[in-house]
């Protein structure tokens, strides 16, 4: 039987995996250039390159994320509310009393960052904390708190930096083929210019297919786990039926770090477009019935 300990355990298990099939991969992309320019140093930077990458995206994927979503830190004066809701919650919970943060956007959303307990984020939107009474902010603080003390955390912040880089490495190789100097010294030319094609092609859904590769059941765990440490599920269930009756997407969003929120940036009526498969989180509905039939 799946325990809180078990579901912690496969996490840190993920996050090594998927650091290592990002190494592969990048090598092999490196490989693939190697080939296509006839230049062996080529790969020689990809494998350094790979190294740093995977390091990078340990130690500094939080600060990105951080910048990426706009975030400012939130003073105890200011943010009262907030602040000793997070204090009090991570005494609670055993854990280090997390770095706290507010994203300047009328949208209702929060979300939790960082590589370990040790070095945590929490951060929650302005319009997040207008529509939430105590009880309501509680429950989601109690939900990022989770996902900080289930350790899914560095697996969700870590996936934000592989993600990126191969949409960006796509990029560049398209633009290297149509518009830089793309002649190649191997007989294979042609046939590698449309591999590379079909590459930066399926780049953006395999960065999809690697988001998903983080299972949405980690916001079930989150929410339920969040619910035991409030002892109050309505407050956590309350606050999600008025995340989900605001249906505008955030000012500033990236698709990179869109599973990190509580809910999906995009807006309620975009996940209700793409579908299930695609979406980043699981429907509200579902949540809410979890905690409280």
């Amino acid at each position: 039987m799946a325990t809180l300990y078990t579901e912690q355990s496969k996490n840190v298990t993920k996050t090594w995996l998927l650091m290592t099939v990002f190494f592969v991969v990048v090598i092999l992309f490196g490989w693939f250039i190697s080939i296509y320019y006839n230049n062996p140093n080529v790969l020689y930077f990809f494998v350094f390159f790979s190294i740093l990458m995977n390091f990078f995206s340990y130690w500094f994927s939080d600060k990105i994320v951080l910048k990426l979503a706009g975030a400012k830190e939130a003073k105890r004066e200011e943010y009262f509310d907030l602040y000793t809701s997070v204090e009090n919650l991570s005494i609670t919970a055993g854990l280090p009393m997390p770095k706290v943060y507010v994203v300047n956007d009328n949208a209702p959303n929060a979300f939790a960052t960082g590589r370990d307990k040790n070095h945590a984020v929490v951060c929650a939107t302005t319009g997040l904390l207008a529509i939430l009474n105590k009880p309501e902010l509680e429950g989601v603080i109690a939900h990022e708190l989770s996902h900080i003390g289930n350790r899914d955390m560095l697996l969700s912040t870590v996936i934000v930096v592989l993600v990126g880089f191969v949409t960006i490495a796509a990029d560049i190789f398209t633009r290297s083929i149509f518009f830089g100097d793309h002649r190649s010294n191997n007989k294979g030319g042609g046939a590698l210019v449309i591999i590379g094609i079909i590459f930066s092609i399926l780049a953006p859904i395999l960065a999809v297919l690697i988001q998903l590769a983080i299972s949405r059941k980690r916001e079930f765990l989150a929410d339920a786990s969040g619910a035991l440490l409030t002892r109050y599920p309505e407050g956590l269930a309350n606050a999600l039926r008025k995340i989900s009756q605001y249906s505008k997407p955030m000012d500033r969003q990236s698709s990179a770090i869109a599973h990190l929120y509580i809910a999906d940036p995009k807006g309620l009526g975009f996940s209700k477009k793409i579908g299930g498969f695609f979406a980043t989180h699981p429907p509200v509905s579902e949540r809410i019935k979890a905690l409280i039939g």
